[in-house]
């Protein structure tokens, strides 16, 4: 026959006041989901690969603003959206900068803002993602998609990513630069953006 103790039925009734809570044993809180929206300007990076002749050229917009909202965990309801200032164009030399911000080029008196706005965010698996939208330049809008890596980085996250923009569609080097064996019609787009971090709204 068991017996209890006076001491070991204080103790069973105590245990019994307490509240019900289910414990799961071996199962880690999951970390809260967090939605990536605060770019920082001074740590991203907009630029351009271009073939002259054949030869390499690298280039950049030194000012551009890009407004993004992205959860990892729910990348279909995110979105971004970038503004490029024409006339900040680093693309190699003062000779070559004031040709590219011509008419010939991206005529950046009448068109002094590129445009992209997203339509669409897919996830491709792992890290990898995949950004849909228009690109408007020189008034011109075009479908572009772009895949892109993410990478959290405590309360940062790194995105990069690029898509290959084809000038003839944009009026980009006209007249005498027409010829693509002069140009490429090709240009490469590159694009680093680390962005801080906020709560994600349930």
């Amino acid at each position: 026959m068991i017996r209890f103790t006076p001491n070991a039925l204080m103790l069973a009734a105590a245990l019994a006041a307490l509240p019900l809570t289910p414990m799961v044993m071996g199962t880690a809180q999951a970390a809260p989901a967090v939605t990536y929206n605060a770019v920082q300007p001074a740590q991203s990076h907009l630029g351009f690969v271009f073939k002259q002749m054949n030869v390499p050229v690298e280039g950049k917009f030194n000012r551009f603003a890009a407004q993004i909202d992205f959860n990892p965990a729910k990348p279909e309801a995110g979105h971004a959206a970038f503004t490029v200032d024409i006339a900040s164009i680093d693309a190699g030399s003062a000779e070559a900068n004031g040709e590219v911000v011509g008419k010939n080029w991206f005529n950046a008196k009448a068109f002094p803002q590129a445009r992209f706005v997203s339509t669409g965010i897919k996830a491709l698996g792992g890290n990898r993602y995949q950004v849909a939208g228009n690109l408007t330049i020189k008034g011109r809008s075009r479908p572009v998609a772009a895949p892109f890596t993410f990478t959290a980085q405590g309360a940062q996250g790194a995105f990069d990513g690029g898509f290959v923009l084809k000038r003839a569609d944009f009026g980009l080097g006209e007249g005498e630069w027409a010829d693509f064996s002069t140009v490429a019609n090709e240009i490469q787009i590159k694009v680093h953006l680390l962005a801080g971090s906020s709560p994600a709204k349930k």
